[in-house]
């Protein structure tokens, strides 16, 4: 399978499946001397983790990282960093039912064209599961992106199937399983989501993510525009359709007075563009949300095909999350943060000699 690896300068390559014994990633061209230990990953791994709540798919994985190179003595040595975490949760014969079966608007299908042959267990490499290793280079990008550049990567639930937030709280999102940023909301939520898991149905949700400390000039005018780049990292993630930078589709119904972003000596008069401006940062905090589907693998049977062309009822029995779009918030925080540390290092290669330019907007 080609494409496994995105970034130019700094770069993931990311390997394994669902069921298999393993997954990992390579990091390549991580700058040398960052400090960097195991432990480091474990609160974002915890965050995007499964069966921490009711309301996410109950496989419980322990995703402890191995770092087997690019490290010694506590630093990055600026040779490739490889990462790997065990599987040790799969339950295989869950998905013994479905092997010559396609699952409706899984991947099922699509795979099996492309390829001739497919791994069901979980949806091999289709899976989420692979999510995992980008969430641990994502901690290696936050940290070099916040040491060298005050640069801070937050996302939160934005939507949660027609529920909206009422009010808008960053400090209560890491306090609550939904990533969801107004606290009164949440026993709602949970009301919602627990009517939705014994109904045996999923819903979709929408998960912004903010990167306030980007400074101005990160990007690049053409084909490296780095809200192109962010929306091609984001739109890889499992279950996304939809991808939007700062206002986003809600530009369409808007005239140019009421759009463009006035600028004055003490900052910007207003943020629509999402803080990047011909594809290249303005200094304003980047804003970027994402579409999820609803989740496909639930209880209600839905008709499908088997490999022989048969019509049959498939019922998609196992662990999975009502709403995909809870976990997805860690995941789009290190997609985000990957692509900008990428862009850093980039605009460093070219443009370092630059220096300071005039005027500065607050």
């Amino acid at each position: 399978m080609s494409s496994n690896t995105f970034g130019k300068i700094f770069s993931v390559t990311t390997f394994g499946e669902s069921h298999g014994p393993a997954i990992g990633c390579v990091i390549d061209g991580c700058p040398p001397g960052l400090e960097l230990d195991a432990s480091e990953f474990r609160h974002d791994l915890d965050r995007r983790a499964t069966g921490k709540s009711r309301y996410t798919s109950q496989r419980r994985e322990a995703d402890d990282v191995e770092i087997l190179s690019g490290v010694y003595e506590g630093k990055t040595t600026g040779t490739p960093i490889a990462l790997l975490i065990r599987n040790v949760d799969a339950r295989s014969k869950d998905y013994g039912n479905i092997v010559d079966s396609f699952r409706p608007a899984h991947a099922d299908y699509t795979y099996w064209h492309k390829y001739g042959i497919r791994d069901p267990r979980g949806g091999g490499r289709s899976s989420a599961r692979e999510t995992t290793m980008r969430v641990a280079a994502g901690v290696v990008a936050k940290k070099w992106l916040a040491e060298k550049h005050g640069v801070r990567v937050a996302g939160y639930v934005a939507q949660l199937g027609d529920i909206v937030p009422a009010g808008f709280d960053p400090s209560v999102v890491e306090g609550n399983p939904f990533f969801w940023p107004h606290e009164a909301q949440v026993p709602e939520l949970e009301a919602y989501m627990d009517a939705l898991r014994k109904s045996g149905d999923s819903v979709g949700a929408r998960v912004t993510v903010v990167a306030d400390g980007v400074p101005p000039g990160w990007g690049e005018p053409i084909y490296g525009k780095l809200d192109g780049e962010l929306a091609s990292a984001l739109m890889s993630i499992n279950a996304v359709k939809g991808v939007q930078i700062g206002d986003g589709f809600a530009v369409a119904s808007l005239r140019g007075t009421e759009n463009r972003d006035e600028l004055t000596m003490d900052g910007f008069t207003s943020n629509h563009a999402g803080g990047i401006l011909g594809g290249i940062s303005s200094g304003q905090p980047v804003v970027a949300s994402i579409a999820l589907k609803p989740t496909s693998s639930v209880l209600v049977p839905g008709k499908s095909l088997d490999k022989h062309g048969n019509a049959v009822e498939v019922i998609t029995k196992g662990r999975h999350d009502p709403c995909v779009g809870i976990r997805a918030v860690p995941i789009a925080e290190a997609m985000v943060a990957l692509v900008l540390m990428d862009q850093a290092l980039r605009h460093r290669a070219q443009c370092g000699d630059v220096g300071p330019v005039t005027p500065r907007i607050a």
